[in-house]
């Protein structure tokens, strides 16, 4: 099962996880929102849309802008609205 760990600490765990362009995206309620705290970033994909960002807040150490989600993608993305991807240091296993 496909999880997603910081600091030693689950941050999302499910067997439905879906790849997109080599991100692990994981679904919504899969992911454990304690850690998360809104980020004011946002980018531009071409083709999935706006995505906003989360930071990682590990008992109090923050890894900024960790996570990403798609929360209106494009309809070539609609599969994954909402769906938690995570990078900088996060370890997808």
């Amino acid at each position: 099962m496909p999880k997603a760990i910081w600091n030693s600490k689950i941050l999302a765990e499910s067997d439905d996880t879906i790849e997109v362009e080599g991100n692990q995206y994981f679904p919504p309620d899969s992911v454990n929102r304690e850690y998360l705290r809104e980020s004011d970033t946002h980018t531009t994909c071409p083709w999935k849309g706006e995505g906003s960002y989360y930071h990682i807040d590990v008992e109090g150490e923050v890894n900024k802008d960790a996570a990403w989600y798609y929360p209106e993608p494009k309809d070539a993305a609609s599969h994954i609205t909402n769906y938690v991807a995570f990078w900088k240091g996060v370890v997808v296993e």
